[in-house]
Parts: structure tokens; sequence; C-alpha cells
């Protein structure tokens, strides 16, 4: 029997781990944009075209790469961060294994462009399907320019599983923010079609996080910092009035590398249990400092999954460290010693002597003689027992008694008519209703009783309509006098974007 077990060509190896790396043009962008940050660059900038189908192009100020370095970039499994297995307990660079480049160049058109600063001229390479089309000498600036094109035009199956253009570009903004958030000692730009979404000068971490999540959440911001042994927290969490019944403002950062952790998301929401709604998320920007011989980042392809080694401990100093600002803050209704100047607590000694509290009280007192006593008994209302005659007898009286009056009359009070109701109880229950702390209409129904969420039911009616109108694509519309200005996040102003046609048949 002949061998059947052979190695596969280096471009199918390549295809194969792209399929884990390069799931989508975010992956792309992740991926370009920590090399530039671990280049050293002080300015990155990021085009898109066509939602990153057409082209992502990463242009960063780093160090460069000689023209041999920038050949074996490309080539699997070459890295310049590790040299031997210990050194992947010492990782805080972004990207280490060098599985990215020789991924992205197996699927897409790539054009590097680079130089070191030390060097005259620099190097061109254009690689397409894993193939070196051309390497050649260029004048350019310090640096690297990334341009990759064409996304999985040689694995057309893969890039028709690609979601639509708005769902891409939020792919790519989300990604872009995970990266931003954690260096915003570093210069950046997003273009999209030449629009520009993101332009984030160096400032402060917090600037950084209302820049890129926008003015609204300036006020909404609480801070965090606490200092362990095995871990270091710092951060920023949200008020319990800025929880959302989406997520998206969540992020958690380790050695400044994004994550995705459940469990210590459920440490967050537990420090703000009983301050928000079970269905409410707050918003946090968590940063976690820790010796990098704890972790390992080692386990997801896109090293977005973290294991940590005390893992318990960490989520016992999240959720305490969380508990410990909103009580700070005075988001939790706390007791503040200080506002009672000093308090004088006696020290007791060996010859202090205690006497037993005197107890005075009046044992002649009673409350029910003491006509200005509010446990005085009032006189009974007149004719207090009409309210009973129809049940006297067993027999239903026909006159209208004074309770059914009252029962009445309240009705009357709470129908926005203001119209006279019918004589009798039943027909009055019929066509009146009750509003309830202004949120709530209860009516009767023939089957029983109906409850009603007033702003639910608006919302439907709002939402027939629209659909009415988008159905007909007609719509009456009325011009303001004084144009409303909306403040959107550059990831909500593309959404709209995206339903501008829609947005106009409805009349806006």
């Amino acid at each position: 029997m002949s061998d059947i077990i052979q190695l596969l060509p280096d471009s199918v190896a390549n295809q194969i781990a792209a399929g884990e790396v390069i799931q989508r043009p975010a992956s792309l962008l992740k991926e370009l944009m920590e090399n530039a940050i671990d280049a050293g660059a002080s300015e990155i900038s990021v085009i898109v075209k066509d939602s990153g189908r057409a082209l992502v192009q990463v242009v960063d100020n780093g160090c460069g790469m000689s023209e041999t370095d920038a050949r074996m970039a490309f080539e699997r499994h070459a890295t310049s961060k590790i040299r031997n297995a210990n050194d992947l307990f010492h990782i805080r660079t972004m990207g280490f294994r060098g599985e990215a480049l020789a991924s992205i160049a197996a699927v897409a058109q790539v054009e590097l462009i680079t130089r070191t600063r030390d060097s005259e001229l620099g190097t061109k390479i254009v690689i397409a399907g894993s193939k070196v089309e051309m390497q050649e000498p260029v004048a350019c600036n310090a640096g690297s320019s990334f341009a990759i094109k064409n996304l999985f035009f040689n694995v057309p199956a893969r890039r028709r599983f690609l979601k639509s253009n708005a769902t891409e570009l939020k792919q790519l903004i989300t990604e872009f923010q995970r990266v931003v958030l954690t260096n915003p000692q570093i210069y950046f730009k997003l273009y999209h079609n030449d629009l520009s979404l993101f332009n984030l000068p160096p400032s402060n971490l917090k600037q950084r996080i209302i820049n890129v999540i926008g003015k609204q959440i300036q006020t909404q911001l609480i801070p965090i910092e606490v200092g362990a042994t095995i871990v270091n927290i710092y951060g920023f969490a949200g008020t319990p009035q800025s929880a959302k019944k989406t997520t998206g403002d969540q992020f958690f950062f380790v050695n400044n590398r994004f994550m995705r952790h459940p469990h210590l998301h459920k440490a967050v929401l537990n420090a703000y249990n009983k301050l928000i709604l079970p269905d409410c998320y707050p918003s946090y920007f968590i940063y976690f400092e820790v010796n990098p011989e704890t972790i390992d980042i080692n386990i997801h392809p896109t090293k977005t999954e973290i294991k940590f080694e005390d893992e318990i401990a960490i989520w016992q100093i999240l959720n305490a460290a969380i508990r410990e600002s909103l009580g700070k803050f005075n988001v939790i209704p706390s007791i503040d010693f200080d506002t009672e100047g000093i308090i004088d607590i006696p020290v007791l000694g060996s010859e202090t002597e205690i006497n037993q509290p005197n107890v005075r009280f009046n044992p002649d007192f009673n409350p029910f003689k003491d006509k200005n006593n509010s446990y005085y008994s009032k006189p009974a209302p007149k004719n207090w027992e009409a309210l009973y005659e129809s049940f006297s007898g067993g027999a239903v009286s026909n006159r209208q008694s004074d309770g059914e009056e009252f029962f009445l009359s309240s009705l009357s009070r709470n129908d926005s008519n203001n119209e006279q109701l019918p004589l009798n109880v039943e027909a009055a229950v019929q066509d009146s209703y009750f509003q309830i702390k202004n949120r709530y209409i209860l009516t009767s129904v023939k089957s029983g009783i109906m409850l009603i969420d007033i702003r639910r039911a608006h919302e439907r009616i709002l939402f027939e309509r629209f659909l009415s109108f988008i159905q007909t694509k007609k719509s009456a519309t009325q011009q303001i006098l004084f144009p409303s200005t909306v403040l959107l996040s550059p990831e909500n102003a593309t959404v709209l974007k995206s339903i501008d046609n829609e947005m106009k048949i409805l009349g806006f």
C-alpha cells in the first residue's frame, strides 16, 4: 500500500489558517492596527472603502521594515516578538504568532510600502493569493502602509457569507474602538469612502472615551481604581441612570488588549444589583494590569479570550472596586459620618459606674380621652348605613345607594371627556377606564379586564402608521421653523445613513 499522508502546500495551509484568523474585514483592521502599535507608531490612519470589501488600508509612522523583513513578514510563523517557548509567558505586544500577514495574503491582494527611518529608499511588495507578484524599491515616508484589496477574491464562498455593508462597517468601527481605547497617546484617524468618521488626537483616557463614545457620556462616568498584589484595576463605569437595554459600551482590557470575559461581566452586573433593571446593562471601560505570567492569551486564534490564573480573586476585587466607586460617588445611599462632625464615643474603664436608664411615663394617660389627639374617634359620616341597604334581606334594591354614588363620582373624575356616566354601575364600568400612575390604563372587556401599557401602545400605533407609509410610499410632512440638531455616535450615524430612503418616506 502506498503512502497517503503528505504535507499541504503553504498556500493551502495559509488559507486554512485564514479561516480562523481572518473572518471579516474587521479582522484585517484589528491585526494591521495592532502591528502598527507594536511598530511604535504615534499616528495611525485607517482608510476603508465599501465597508472593507474593496479596501482596508492602515498607514503608520512606526519603525518600518527593511527589504528582507518586509519579505519575511508574509511567511507563516515569522515573528520578531518571540524566540523560544518561555517568551510566551512574558508577552506584552499585541501580535506575536506571525500568522496574520500570511493569512491575509492568502485570501486578498496585499500592497505593502515600508521604509525604516535610517534608510533612503523603501520597499514595495505586491502579493495576491500567497504569490509575490512584485517587489521593488520605492521612495516613501518612514513607516508602513498596508493596503488590503478585494478580500476573499479567491474564496468566493467566504465572500458571499459577508453581511451587508452597514453590518460590516459597524463591525469595523467596533474593532477600531477597541484598539483606540487602549492607546489614548496615539493619534488615530478613520475614513470610510473618503468621509471622516473619527479624528482622535492624543489625550487622557477619559477624554478618549468621550471622543469615541460621544459627549453624552461625559457626565455618566464614575472612576474606578484599585491596586492589589495580583492585579491593578482602573477605568470608568457608567451611572445606573445611564444603563441601556442593549449592549455595546462594555469593554474589558488586559495589559492594553481587548478581551471578552462573561464571568467578569457577571461581577460587574452583580455590583449593580438592585440599582438597574434586570434587562439593562451598564456601560464600563475597565482596564486590568497583571503579570503576563499569570494569564494565557494564546487560547483563541483572535486572542480575545484570556484565561486568568487567579480568576476567583480577580472577580471579587473587581466587584468590590465597582461597589466602592458607586458608594464613594453617592450612587448608592450611604451614611456620611463627616457631616455630623466628630462623634464622641465614651470609653468605659474598669472604674466606670454604669447606671440603668430611667424611663418616665404617665400610667394614667389615655389617648382616646384627648380630643386634640389623632387617635380620638371622629363621628361616623351620615347615612353610612345606606351603603348596605341593597344587601338587606338578600334582595337587590333598585335605588342607587350612597356607596354607588361615590363609586360613580370617582369614575367620572377619571374620565378624560368628563361626560355624564350611566346611572347603573355595570354600564359605568364598561364605558370608563382607570389610569394608573400615568403609565397603565385599566379597562373592562367582555371577558374580564384589560391592562394597557400606554407607552408601548403608543409605539405600536406609530409603528403601524410608519409601516403603512413605507408600503404606500406616501406621508404627510411639515417643515419645522428651526431645524433640530441630533448628535449621534459615528456607529449610529452610519446606521442612519443606511436607512436614509426609509427616513425620507417617513417624513424626515
